[in-house]
């Protein structure tokens, strides 16, 4: 019998990626995925917890969640809730303390037995939270995807342990996957027509993964990896995402100059640019160690596009601070960057911390981040105003005969074809900039 299910998700790229093997696992059992939740025989928020207005959100979604459940229970059928991901993980009581209607409770390296839960039958909520991300691993389903491009989770969890994050609480430690089932899931996903995959991790450049398990110490690097994974035919492109400073190593760099698959794009953190601040966060880096990596890869790579993140407010960050951010900011020049207000997460040790900034402060110094950053990045795209460039063509766009794809450094590029170009690679030369985005002509 066909059953319904809806699922939301929230956060990181990670959240996404165990979202879709959620849905890997759910369609054998005969579940179809519906993009409303009113009706459903299963309902899931797949949880983050990196801020504070992430976890309300699942509080306020579940409220709705569980108006639908009585009004089913009202016509006489069953709506199950689920809660997965991250808050699932930190706050897995208090979630059925504050809502007697959820039913199932999974951390993240818990999804996996989802199957098996649902396939018995239970009266009282079930919580499942332990760290034991190498059985979900190995319980993946091989890849149903339909699309040009794809996440690949490679890493999961983090030993850094930055005073501001909840990740090693929330995924536990390090783990990298075997490099042959990895090689595996993205010669499937190629064969079902992907063309560029994106590698996944907390902390992806401390990649190091077992190549057998007959040899433990035959060890793969992160660029090691992405070679290794090159010589599938099929695939076009390789990216990776989030690096962080103090794993970026002069092997991954000579890999980006190398390895034409490797896409000219890094993703690099930074957070903030005053070393005092740093330190508090515990980057295990200085602005001056990130500055020499930024050296080094435009050294190698000249056309590389770095972006970053920026933490602004910090506890104990002070206008000189946030000077020194500017000032890294001015220096490096990114082509796109994200930045926040700091979220105090409980259970980390900022979380203990003196927070005595006045948020009109805080607001200010983020605005004029922001505002340079967006320059910054318009300043980048500007700059590809008459290139030839290379685009990997996703989905159709709005208008008709419109297409949209992504050009080497991730950019969303627009261009008009009475060809169906979709999984095409394909030559465009850039006329035009909006927002964004750009808008070209088959070269």
């Amino acid at each position: 019998m066909k059953k319904l299910f809806y699922i939301k998700t929230y956060g990181c790229q990670m959240n996404f990626y165990d979202s879709e093997k959620i849905q890997d696992l759910l369609k054998p059992m005969g579940y179809i995925l519906s993009k409303e939740p009113e009706n459903c025989d299963l309902a899931i928020l797949n949880t983050c917890h990196i801020r504070e207005k992430a976890s309300e959100k699942m509080y306020s979604d579940i409220g709705r969640l569980s108006k639908y459940k009585k009004n089913k229970k009202l016509a006489g059928e069953n709506m199950i809730i689920a809660i997965c991901g991250c808050v699932a993980q930190a706050e897995g009581k208090e979630i059925i303390k504050r809502n007697k209607d959820v039913d199932i409770v999974l951390g993240p390296h818990n999804y996996h037995k989802l199957t098996s839960i649902l396939s018995k039958k239970f009266t009282r909520p079930v919580i499942k939270n332990e760290f034991d991300v190498e059985e979900k691993f190995n319980s993946f389903p091989k890849p149903s995807f339909s699309g040009v491009t794809a996440f690949v989770s490679i890493q999961e969890g983090c030993d850094k342990f930055c005073t501001f994050c909840v990740v090693p609480y929330t995924r536990g430690a390090e783990y990298s996957r075997n490099v042959l089932d990895i090689f595996g899931e993205v010669k499937n996903l190629v064969s079902l027509g992907v063309k560029e995959i994106t590698l996944l991790g907390q902390n992806v450049n401390a990649y190091n993964g077992k190549f057998d398990f007959q040899n433990p110490k035959n060890l793969y690097s992160l660029a090691k990896l992405c070679s290794f994974l090159s010589e599938i035919k099929g695939l076009e492109r390789i990216r990776y995402i989030t690096s962080h400073p103090a794993d970026m190593t002069d092997e991954l760099i000579l890999e980006h100059q190398n390895n034409s698959k490797l896409m000219p794009y890094l993703h690099l953190p930074i957070q903030s640019g005053s070393n005092k601040i740093l330190k508090e966060m515990n980057r295990r880096y200085t602005k001056e160690v990130y500055l020499k990596i930024v050296e080094k890869l435009r050294s190698k790579i000249p056309n590389i596009a770095l972006t970053s993140d920026f933490i602004v407010g910090f506890p104990g960050e002070n206008k000189s601070d946030f000077d020194d951010t500017m000032d890294i900011v001015k220096s490096v020049k990114f082509a796109g960057s994200y930045s926040f207000k700091y979220s105090p997460r409980p259970g980390t040790p900022a979380f203990l911390k003196k927070f005595d900034l006045e948020d009109n402060i805080i607001n200010d110094r983020l605005n004029i981040l922001q505002k340079e950053l967006n320059l910054q990045q318009k300043q980048f795209n500007e700059k590809c105003i008459g290139l030839d460039m290379e685009v990997l063509i996703e989905k159709i766009g709005k208008k008709r005969n419109q297409f949209v794809g992504r050009s080497e450094y991730l950019q969303p590029v627009h261009i008009i074809s009475r060809e169906d170009l979709i999984g095409k690679l394909v030559k465009v030369k850039i006329k035009s900039l909006t927002s964004f985005s750009l808008h070209g002509k088959l070269s």
